[in-house]
């Protein structure tokens, strides 16, 4: 994934200090430098693949060099294929700097942000839009505050479904594709694409717009992913999990997230049943299992007797 630079100064509201340098250079990482070493000479193993900052200790070095020492330094550092360099505290830079940048076509930002709070708001922004991404079919709803992705084959209700949930209170993020993002280790953040953003579509009725039926209330765009509800057609032969000691996972994006398989059959409240696992998920990660206190339970009375 990439972005641009040009996309980087619209989002983060920056000021663009060579607005002649029409070139359009491409960000690869979110990682952050800021060449303090570079200044002081040392280009060995220079990051220049990475947005290089220029914070308040930076720019104050700058200008304790000779001048000639701080054009060949700051020249070295426009050589190289940075991005863009960003200045913080719209300390600006002298005249002769900036026409180094414009003779190697470097752009050069600025931010009312102090260095900081800058690093810190460009790699949450660039972590998200950097971040590795994929598609998945299905239905994905906050609910209680759990991430849950709805799946099955076409047909099985997953769109009925939601709504039904949407009527009990819960927001919905996405239907039928599901962008997915990996931010950090292990963690994933699901929404909708553009094109069908706060959509759902229903057999025999069609598209919905959930924001203008139900009120903003009733939509989220987007949200962590912490449990897959897989929906199937009852099968008889088959044997279903009635402890719930047997956790099964799904992999997306190489991370494991937990999944239930729920039996469709007439007469089942799906929308009820899909309630009860997200709050059941929700007590897991508050610290209680409550399969496994009621195996303790019972093997406990099994030693009594």
């Amino acid at each position: 994934m990439t972005i641009s630079v040009n996309q980087l100064i619209e989002d983060q509201e920056l000021k663009d200090l060579t607005p002649e340098i029409k070139t359009n250079s491409w960000i690869t990482t979110s990682e952050l430098v800021r060449p303090g070493i570079q200044l002081a000479g040392y280009f060995d193993y220079f990051a220049y693949e990475r947005i290089q900052i220029l914070g308040k200790v930076e720019h104050y070095y700058l200008h304790t060099l000779p001048e000639n020492v701080r054009k060949e330094r700051f020249d070295k550092i426009m050589s190289y294929p940075i991005p863009c360099l960003l200045v913080s505290r719209n300390m600006g830079l002298p005249d002769e700097l900036l026409e180094i940048a414009r003779k190697h076509q470097r752009k050069i930002l600025g931010s009312d942000l102090n260095t900081t709070k800058l690093i810190s708001r460009l790699m949450n922004y660039l972590e998200f839009h950097l971040a590795e991404t994929t598609r998945i079919h299905g239905v994905l709803m906050d609910i209680y505050g759990v991430g849950v992705v709805i799946t099955g084959k076409s047909g099985i209700g997953k769109s009925e479904t939601a709504v039904e949930l949407i009527k009990r209170g819960h927001l919905l993020v996405a239907d039928d594709t599901i962008e997915v993002k990996r931010i950090g280790h292990d963690y994933i953040v699901g929404s909708a694409p553009e094109l069908t953003r706060h959509m759902i579509e229903v057999r025999g009725i069609g598209i919905l717009d959930v924001k203008s039926l139900y009120g903003v209330g009733a939509i989220k765009n987007r949200t962590g992913i912490d449990l897959v509800v897989h929906l199937e057609e009852w099968d008889q032969q088959k044997s279903y999990d009635r402890l719930g000691l047997d956790e099964s996972h799904r992999k997306i994006l190489d991370v494991e997230v937990e999944e239930v398989v729920i039996p469709v059959k007439p007469a089942r409240n799906i929308s009820l049943m899909i309630e009860v696992a997200a709050r059941n998920h929700r007590q897991k990660m508050m610290g209680y299992h409550a399969a496994q206190a009621f195996s303790e339970r019972l093997t406990d009375y099994l030693k009594r007797e």
